[in-house]
């Protein structure tokens, strides 16, 4: 974010940050979604703060901004119900609400228990040359990650992800394996190796709020057991 803001105040640009899975993580001390003029934050299920359904909600310390999304999520109308102009169907309804505000409460414990999962998989794993693991929740000072996701690389990723399929253990392959340039529908017409690399090697471990110690052990056991040790 240092880099990207020094951009922005050299050529007058404005932030507007993509923070959907980021809620809680820190860089230097201050929050994700906190360094541009606006956020987005997700709270589709699947992430570290979910709903039932889809919902999300737009971060913002602007007036300007603050005005437009509220009236962008609620067909174009004001605070007075005056429509001023085209807007969309993008409220939050009542229930989702609900449950967004129970979790919040206990978030704190969400983002400390995805840690523990994390230093675990550093402590069992950290040492097998074959894969390539995310830094662990120490390592820098200045981020404070959330592990939303716990993604690694992982030399002979496709068999590596049928063994543990056979023992019981799911994993993921974000967005099939392709990055967006890879989707020919999309319109792309170009070619980056090290990104096309990196998506035949990438594999998501189980990260969520269920997983016990005892739980994150067994993956480890299976996975070293694939590789011999």
């Amino acid at each position: 974010m240092d880099a990207l803001q020094a951009i922005a105040d050299r050529h007058g640009l404005l932030i507007i940050e993509d923070a959907a899975q980021g809620l809680g993580s820190q860089f230097k001390g201050r929050q994700a979604g906190t360094f541009g003029i606006a956020s987005a934050i997700s709270f589709y299920p699947a992430k570290t703060l979910g709903c039932l359904g889809d919902g999300g909600a737009v971060l913002t310390n602007d007036d300007t901004v603050y005005h437009k999304m509220l009236m962008l999520h609620d067909h174009g109308r004001d605070e007075d119900g005056e429509v001023g102009m085209w807007g969309l169907n993008s409220r939050l309804d009542n229930l989702q609400a609900a449950i967004l505000d129970y979790k919040l409460i206990r978030y704190s414990e969400e983002i400390g228990h995805r840690r523990t999962v994390a230093t675990q998989y550093r402590r069992m794993l950290g040492d097998l040359r074959e894969l390539l693991l995310p830094p662990g929740p120490d390592d820098d000072p200045d981020h404070f990650d959330v592990y939303q996701n716990y993604e690694i690389e992982a030399e002979q990723r496709d068999e590596l992800r049928a063994f543990l399929k056979e023992k019981g253990i799911g994993t993921i392959i974000q967005w099939g394996g392709k990055a967006v340039h890879q989707f020919e529908k999309l319109g792309f017409k170009v070619s980056l190796p090290f990104v096309e690399k990196m998506f035949t090697r990438c594999l998501m471990l189980p990260m969520n709020r269920s997983l016990t110690g005892e739980d994150v052990t067994y993956v480890c056991q299976r996975v070293r057991e694939f590789y011999g040790y």
